[in-house]
């Protein structure tokens, strides 16, 4: 894999914050920044190890456990706090704080749907009906 160098500053206690997790690690400031930016950031087609497992492990689940994936949201709260993160973005920007957890909203809503729709890909493998998920026009 090819590699590219960046130099960035970090503020003092994120820095200490990385330090502690690298040292927990037993990885390198560097090696463990990798891993950070890797888990917020995957790469354009590939899936987090975690997700790839869950996707995996589908198949083994009993129907009702599928219909129970199929119908998963994103709670109500989360809904709107993303909502309002967009809104703020597209309107005058956020704060870092605040890019963050849009950001981690933004993936959480991801994962879900990605699950979702391996669920009700499965339940259709089956041979069952899942109209009820068809958009309507």
């Amino acid at each position: 894999m090819q590699t590219q160098s960046v130099t960035i500053d970090l503020p003092q206690a994120m820095y200490t914050r990385l330090k502690e997790r690298a040292v927990q690690a037993n990885r390198t400031v560097e090696a463990e920044l990798v891993q950070v930016v890797a888990a917020v950031v995957p790469i354009a087609g590939e899936l987090t190890p975690d997700l790839t497992a869950l996707l995996a492990q589908m198949p083994a689940l009993d129907d009702k456990a599928l219909w129970q994936a199929a119908h998963h949201q994103l709670s109500c709260k989360a809904q709107a706090q993303l909502q309002a993160l967009s809104y703020k973005r597209q309107n005058g920007g956020l704060t870092e704080a605040e890019a963050l957890k849009a950001n981690a909203l933004l993936q959480q809503s991801e994962r879900i749907l990605l699950v979702r729709a391996q669920a009700i890909f499965l339940i259709k493998e089956r041979g069952q009906d899942i109209s009820e998920f068809s958009i309507k026009a």
